[in-house]
C-alpha cells in the first residue's frame, strides 16, 4: 500500500489533479479506475 501523503505527491507529479471527494466518487464507483490512479502515483 501507499500512504496518503504519497499517493497525493504521485498524483501531482503525474499531473493529476483530483480532490479527496472527487478520488472517493472514483474509488467507490470504479474501483478499477481507481487502481490505475494508484499506479500512475507510484509510477510518477
Amino acid at each position: 500500500g501507499t500512504n496518503y501523503s504519497t499517493f497525493m505527491n504521485g498524483l501531482k507529479k503525474a499531473g493529476i489533479v483530483l480532490n479527496r471527494k472527487m478520488l472517493s466518487e472514483i474509488a467507490i464507483s470504479d474501483p478499477a479506475a481507481f487502481t490505475s490512479l494508484v499506479e500512475q502515483a507510484k509510477n510518477a
